[in-house]
Order: structure tokens, then sequence, then C-alpha cells
């Protein structure tokens, strides 16, 4: 299965002025996990997924849904 960037996560993080080590910290990770997370080479729990939306005022479709153009 092909990696996928967490683009949306890493705009959300930097519209809201965080570094990795920032949004890191707040989430109560090591900013290596946001780094995997955003280069999608790490996939987070459903837990992490909902801290992380909230600290950045999104909701779970917003960062981590994947649109398709499948019908």
């Amino acid at each position: 299965m092909e990696k996928k960037k967490n683009i949306k996560l890493k705009l959300a993080r930097v519209e809201k002025g965080y570094s990795q080590q920032d949004l890191a910290e707040l989430a109560e990770v090591s900013r290596q996990t946001i780094g995997l997370i955003e280069s999608g080479n790490y996939n987070p729990t459903l837990n992490l997924c909902i801290k992380i939306a909230r600290i950045l005022g999104k909701t779970l479709n917003d960062l981590f849904w994947e649109e398709t153009n499948e019908q």
C-alpha cells in the first residue's frame, strides 16, 4: 500500500504557528511522532488523532480523512 503524506495535518499545524516540537509537546508525544505522522510513516491511535485535532481546532475529517474520487 502506498504511503500518503498528511499534508492537511502539516498545513493546520503551520497555520497555527506551531513547529513539530510545539505540537508534540501539546500532544504529549515526541517530535519524531509528529514527523512520522506527517510523512505517512506512522498511523496514530484514534486517541492521538482526537488530541491533535482538538489542539489544532480541527475535526478528524479535516485532518485525517482521505478524499477519494471513487463512488
